[in-house]
């Protein structure tokens, strides 16, 4: 009988439904600094969360010792005595749809293959006063999930991620450039090619540094620059957020929101991309999701949990670790690109910004949208060309404001994170400032 069997036998004795989810990860991890290997670690863990329903009461439970079974089960029931009252439906039985989630080519990846990789990134990008780093990480994870109503599935996946960063220190002027890649499988030299490309660029663009506009200004937003204003879209997007009410997109389904060039897909099918799945961790089957089209706000994410409280159904949305309740997680959000390229883009920005990096995104009152940041990269625009670099400049504005008033998009879209697909979007009226 396996780990799961027994722990859903414990549940039925206690006339309990529940579900379980045992996950074993792999990473192997490399690290380089002034061009050289400076380390290397491997780490696994297996861990098992519980779940259980007893007396319309719910509790959760985990452990990492698959040894002491029976102590995780007793801890979920007396989770569940003290938990709250739900009416939790559990997925029952059903086919999962056929993604690819796993490559072969990462589990052959040992340390010599990391190594190759991470060597051939950062000699693309020595150069004389540049301090580089780079790390190459390959994951490796088998997850399995059973409940009480029949479902069980298991799912292996596999991760590449692959990052670089240059420092260049110019007397008092500190400059650093990042940027990453991540899919299931490993990167071919094209990628690795165009990762260099790109921290090259920002270097040799940011030579010279001139002084930053003023004013209320169109701004183009790189792919990794757009953090500030899509983060609080998306956790206005979680049903959590909006059971909460909390989440300016709170009732507004069906209603327009945004510019009509902005849309937004909830994809865990994507082929090769590290946060793609068949299921859930909680065992309800994945399917692609619209969340925002052509403006309009059309779905928000749900678990089981939160789609209870809330009178909906779970989106196949709840992650879970192995400590602690289910929670709400996108997988990959694919947000529409256009036909613009840079130079197309900067012509409609014509006197303003390029904002690659912020300084402090994610601090403050997310939810509400607005934010002030400094900017870590950035580049003035005049006459629809990059002038320089800007320093000691801040903008300022709300993201559900700003996203009314898109001006263009870019074809140019990026994986961030791997999970994320985003292209570089021009906006008007950012408030830009001194500092």
């Amino acid at each position: 009988m396996s780990f799961l069997d027994q722990l859903l036998d414990l549940a039925r004795r206690g006339n309990a439904r529940a579900g379980a989810l045992l996950r074993d990860a792999n990473v192997l991890s490399l690290s380089f600094e002034a061009g050289r290997l400076k380390g290397s670690a491997l780490s696994q863990e297996a861990g098992i969360n519980l779940r259980v329903i007893a007396n319309g009461k719910v509790g959760v439970a985990g452990t990492t010792d698959l040894t002491g079974l029976e102590d995780v089960a007793r801890r979920a029931f007396a989770s569940a005595a003290e938990g709250d009252s739900l009416e939790l439906a559990l997925p029952e039985a059903r086919k999962l749809p056929a993604v690819e989630t796993f490559d072969a080519r990462a589990e052959a990846l040992g340390v010599d293959e990391l190594a190759e990789l991470g060597r051939a990134v950062v000699e693309r990008l020595q150069r004389p006063g540049w301090q580089v780093t780079a790390s190459v990480e390959r994951h490796l994870e088998t997850a399995r999930f059973a409940n009480t109503s029949g479902q069980t599935f298991v799912q292996r996946a596999s991760a590449v991620i692959v990052a670089a960063e240059v420092t260049r220190v110019a007397g008092d002027d500190v400059l650093m450039a990042y940027d990453s890649l991540a899919a299931s499988g490993p990167p071919e030299p094209g990628e690795l090619e165009a990762l260099a490309g790109r921290i090259i660029g920002k270097i040799e663009r940011s030579e010279k540094i001139v002084e930053p506009p003023e004013g209320r200004l169109p701004v183009l937003f790189t792919p990794e620059g757009l953090e500030a204003v899509l983060m609080p879209v998306r956790q206005a997007l979680s049903g959590k957020s909006v059971l909460q009410g909390i989440s300016p997109l709170g009732g507004k389904l069906g209603e327009t929101m945004f510019d009509a060039r902005f849309s937004v897909t909830d994809d865990p099918l994507a082929r090769g991309r590290i946060a793609s799945r068949a299921a859930d961790d909680e065992g309800v089957p994945s399917a692609r999701l619209p969340l925002v089209d052509r403006g309009v706000v059309k779905a928000f994410v749900y678990d089981l949990e939160t789609a209870a409280r809330a009178g909906a159904r779970s989106t196949g949305h709840g992650a879970r670790e192995t400590f602690g309740k289910p929670g709400i997680q996108f997988s990959n959000l694919v947000f529409a690109a256009d036909g613009h390229d840079e130079t197309q883009l900067l012509a409609e920005v014509g006197n303003g910004l390029v904002v690659d990096e912020l300084i402090g995104v994610g601090q403050g009152n997310v939810s509400s949208g607005s934010f002030s940041h400094p900017v870590a990269l950035a580049w003035r625009v005049e006459g629809g060309e990059v002038t320089g670099r800007v320093k000691d400049a801040a903008i300022a504005g709300n993201a559900f404001d700003l996203l009314k008033r898109i001006k263009a998009v870019g074809r140019e879209a990026r994986w961030l994170n791997g999970n994320r697909y985003v292209p570089p979007i021009v906006i008007e009226g950012v408030n830009v400032a001194r500092r």
